[in-house]
């Protein structure tokens, strides 16, 4: 009776604060995050992007930087081309011991833990440091992209007619051009004008990377902006903004917030193809195309030399796997199709 009575309190407990917060967040919000926790989907890609989280917070005491000024440089180990198996020994250049490898090694010599990729660049470091540059660039891009197209989606459809049609027009001739090529090409020609690096590919995949989110927030809108409640708030006099964004973005966004989720992975990837074909990360720059990159000279070999396109290659598929979970997920959960099967 005492055992029922304390899962009763419980349940009782969960209840109440069920109810907190759903009066903090709203209807819709908590029931999306609900459903998040609750969804066996979401769940297995909320676990997945844990793990990189971790890797990235914790990056420094994982792989502690060779380089103070750069971190995200790859230390190697010499510039011999041929690639070293998973526990080879550093030779020359040791980057600093993490603390935690002697009390588990038992040992002060530090190995490369997933060996080195042509030129001597130690996998490992560019695997954990690679994962805060995914999280950046794929964070960053998707966010400009999503402020852009939900800006231009929300003013074409709200306000329709001309604006609607040469708004649409320019949307239609960014989508004219196919996203990988165009991006590729406005890198090269970015990046004498702005420098190597990361920052040329990025904007180039933010410039045709919003027509996605414009389209999708559009056609929402065109049928929230005739429903009652808005139709109502023009009637009294509410400002076009106002309604904008109390009536109007609040119900039209969820289908754009699944689009982003889903973005956040294949910008990556695309991120890596430029760094892979030498028009994203500069050479040595931790990032998982980079990695790739390097493995170009070996792929015939790979019985061999697996390693140099195992690790990134892993961390990349499950990286994008994870945020295209968590986005199947909160498809499912806020379409109202599917609304009593979870």
């Amino acid at each position: 009776m005492a055992a029922i009575n304390q899962e009763t309190k419980r349940e009782g407990f969960f209840q109440r604060l069920g109810r907190q917060i759903e009066g903090w967040v709203g209807i819709e919000t908590y029931r999306m995050l609900k459903g998040l926790v609750t969804n066996p989907i979401s769940i297995a890609g909320l676990v997945l992007l844990g793990i990189f989280l971790f890797i990235a917070i914790f990056a420094p005491v994982l792989a502690p930087p060779a380089h103070v000024d750069d971190p995200f440089q790859i230390p190697r180990d010499g510039y011999g081309a041929v690639p070293k198996p998973p526990g080879s020994l550093w030779n020359s250049r040791q980057p600093p011991l993490p603390f935690w490898w002697k009390p588990i090694m038992g040992t002060e010599q530090w190995t490369h833990i997933m060996g080195t990729a042509s030129g001597q660049w130690d996998i490992y470091y560019g695997v954990v440091w690679g994962t805060r540059t995914a999280l950046r660039v794929g964070l960053i891009i998707t966010l400009i992209g999503a402020a852009i197209g939900v800006t231009l989606g929300a003013i074409s459809a709200y306000y329709g007619g001309i604006v609607d049609m040469v708004i649409m027009r320019i949307t239609d001739i960014f989508m004219a051009f196919p996203f990988l090529p165009a991006a590729m090409t406005l890198s090269a020609i970015l990046t004498p004008v702005m420098g190597k690096g990361l920052f040329p590919a990025m904007v180039a995949l933010s410039v045709f990377g919003w027509t996605g989110f414009a389209r999708l927030l559009r056609s929402d809108i065109l049928s929230i902006r005739e429903r009652e409640y808005v139709l109502a708030a023009r009637v009294i006099g509410v400002r076009d903004a106002q309604i904008m964004f109390r009536h109007v973005l609040p119900n039209a966004i969820f289908p754009t917030l699944v689009l982003a989720s889903m973005r956040i992975g294949s910008y990556v990837i695309t991120f890596s193809a430029l760094s892979f074909l030498g028009i994203g990360a500069e050479v040595g720059y931790a990032d998982w195309g980079q990695l790739l990159s390097f493995a170009r000279a070996w792929m015939t070999q790979l019985g061999e030399y697996w390693y140099i396109v195992i690790y990134p290659g892993v961390a990349l598929v499950l990286f994008c796997l994870s945020w295209n979970l968590v986005g199947d997920a909160l498809r499912d959960i806020l379409d109202p199709r599917l609304r009593g099967t979870q």
